[in-house]
């Protein structure tokens, strides 16, 4: 009896990475980090619950260099995650899935929500 050798499935190095790839690992990425950052909403909250003087605490964290980094990355996030959303329910439809078409769409995705995040806290800030 010949022992046959079971054909190998391709590794990730002899693939050539696309956009569409990328944006679904990342879309996969910012659905976590939305976890972590619903986790700094309740933070928020809870501390608005427990009194002022928990609030002025977490505001302070939140106001901090860092904490605004952290905070401008979960908005992107939250835009970024929101757009590949809406992306995958256009492809529901079968419409954009001719290979420029789905290009298009995943830069569309990653330039819209670097735009949207942008235009966001323009106005925060100059509402603040």
């Amino acid at each position: 009896m010949t022992v046959r050798s079971r054909p190998l499935s391709p590794h990730l190095q002899i693939y050539r990475w696309t956009i569409t790839m990328a944006m679904s690992i990342l879309h996969r990425a910012t659905g976590i980090a939305n976890y972590a950052g619903t986790a700094l909403l309740v933070l928020w909250l809870a501390a608005a619950a427990w009194g002022q003087e928990p609030l002025n605490a977490v505001n302070e964290l939140y106001g901090s260099w860092f904490g605004q980094l952290v905070l401008f990355g979960f908005t992107w996030s939250l835009i970024h995650h929101m757009l590949g959303g809406i992306r995958h329910f256009i492809w529901d439809f079968t419409i954009g899935m001719e290979p420029g078409q789905r290009e298009m769409l995943a830069w569309a995705n990653l330039v819209g929500s670097i735009v949207l995040t942008l235009l966001v806290w323009t106005v925060f800030v100059w509402m603040a």
